[in-house]
């Protein structure tokens, strides 16, 4: 098993569904891989347009147990006074990416725009997301100390 480090980059969404009752939305991801978890701040924009470009980074194992390789976007809304509102969500496979930047040091898949899946399965709008992978070479120390041995672990 190999260790790596897989980093996203959130730019941008447009098109997503208003649940405000008053107006603009106050969108934010909460972007999860496995049992790690990220939160973006509310972004920036208005009139169906949004901007973070925020750089989100996560350790991954490849090949892992559970088989699992997927990023989940969940895009919501910031609410003041109520609970926030689920927007939708996004998934990307990221499989194929670990594999490369596993196998070749580093890995990349240029920005794009993923289709976001409301609650009742419906596409409404969509987020641009990048992202890249670098294989992390783990160096095991293990020396003696007149006696005394030092590890990593």
């Amino acid at each position: 098993m190999a260790i790596g480090l897989l980093e996203v980059l959130l730019e941008s969404a447009k098109g997503l569904a208003n649940t405000d009752f008053l107006g603009d939305i106050d969108p934010y991801v909460i972007i999860q891989y496995k049992a790690q978890e990220r939160t973006s701040s509310v972004a920036q924009g208005r009139g169906g347009s949004w901007t973070w470009n925020e750089r989100f980074t996560f350790r991954v194992e490849y090949p892992g147990s559970g088989g699992q390789y997927k990023l989940i976007l969940k895009i919501m809304d910031k609410d003041t006074f109520t609970k926030d509102d689920f927007l939708g969500e996004a998934t990307i496979y990221v499989e194929d990416l670990l594999a490369q930047g596993m196998e070749n040091g580093t890995a990349e898949l240029h920005s794009r725009k993923y289709s976001v899946v409301q609650a009742d399965g419906t596409y409404f709008g969509e987020i641009q997301v990048g992202l890249s992978m670098t294989h992390k070479v783990e160096v095991e120390t293990d020396r003696d100390f007149g006696g005394w041995k030092e590890s990593d672990f």
